[in-house]
């Protein structure tokens, strides 16, 4: 079978937004190639570093790309993909060099690329991410460990925003919490929650390609009698007390629902976001407060901002 790479050349900011978009026009899932992989330090509990080319990366921005079936609606599919793409200036989302290009792989060499960008990843003190077809053995008794399958994700758990995502829940999640994971994605936050004893946990997106992806993941986990996922906008009728909220989302998509996730966390529970970028943190800590949340906690990684909240 022959598939078609979409390559997108963009920026940090836009890499979750323009993932979403590939995933909903049919898109298995992404790699993403941030030549800041090169470089960055890692604390040796942060994860494995694997051997990477610096050829595969550009020089600034990122390049995501994707894989999409070669059929007659091909040319269609990437027409409504660029339209999709440009809209997100509609949400003062910079995409740098926007430049997309097409080209042509077998079927061989698809399942090839995406095996070679994907290694276990220790991303906190608990959670190891593993891709399916890895053998990896815990190196001690208390390590967690998610599987994931990029051909089926939302991404593999790596990027920033939902490492720092992680590492609040592995702090906040107590045995016997309620959990709320809005906007759910591969499901892996929920997934988290779960296998740090939540009681149960709410995993909810408006994208059916999400929850689908969410349900498979939360049943590979063994995770399924904790996590019921589902298609929902935000928290709309949405009635159920939560101890944790999370949200890895666009800050503008944050704003929207401070209010219900103020009225829905019991008091003392904590609201967890992140998909933030630098410029628009003080937006989102302003939403926050103004909403009635003490803000207990600010956290930085690469470009990216998340902020817990407390409800008192």
């Amino acid at each position: 079978m022959k598939w078609s790479e979409i390559s997108i050349h963009t920026t940090h900011e836009a890499v979750e937004a323009i993932s979403n978009i590939l995933h909903e026009a049919g898109a298995g899932g992404v790699v993403i190639e941030d030549p800041y992989d090169l470089v960055k330090e890692r604390d040796d509990w942060y994860g494995e570093i694997v051997e990477l080319n610096p050829d595969d990366y550009p020089e600034e921005g990122v390049i995501i790309k994707a894989y999409l079936p070669v059929n007659s609606f091909l040319g269609e599919t990437v027409e409504q993909i660029k339209q999709a793409i440009n809209n997100l200036w509609l949400y003062d989302i910079d995409l740098g060099k926007n430049k997309i290009t097409l080209s042509e792989v077998n079927e061989e060499e698809w399942a090839t690329a995406w095996k070679k960008h994907y290694h276990p990843v220790k991303v906190s003190e608990k959670f190891t991410i593993v891709p399916t077809w890895e053998t990896y053995e815990p190196a001690s008794s208390d390590e967690l460990i998610i599987e994931m399958d990029p051909g089926m994700a939302f991404g593999t758990g790596t990027h920033p925003t939902t490492v720092m995502c992680l590492q609040a829940l592995e702090k906040y999640v107590r045995p016997g919490d309620h959990v709320i994971d809005v906007g759910t994605g591969s499901g892996i936050l929920s997934i988290a929650a779960a296998m740090l004893g939540a009681q149960s946990v709410r995993a909810l997106d408006l994208d059916p390609v999400a929850v689908d992806s969410a349900r498979l993941n939360v049943k590979l986990n063994k995770v399924q009698h904790v996590v019921t996922v589902s298609q929902n906008n935000l928290l709309d009728h949405i009635e159920e007390p939560a101890d944790v909220i999370v949200a890895n989302i666009l800050a503008e998509i944050i704003l929207r629902f401070t209010g219900d996730a103020y009225r829905l966390l019991k008091p003392g529970g904590r609201f967890i976001t992140s998909g933030i970028i630098q410029a628009k943190k003080q937006d989102v800590k302003d939403g926050l407060l103004a909403a009635g949340f003490a803000i207990e906690e600010i956290n930085v990684m690469e470009d990216w901002v998340a902020v817990v909240a407390l409800k008192p």
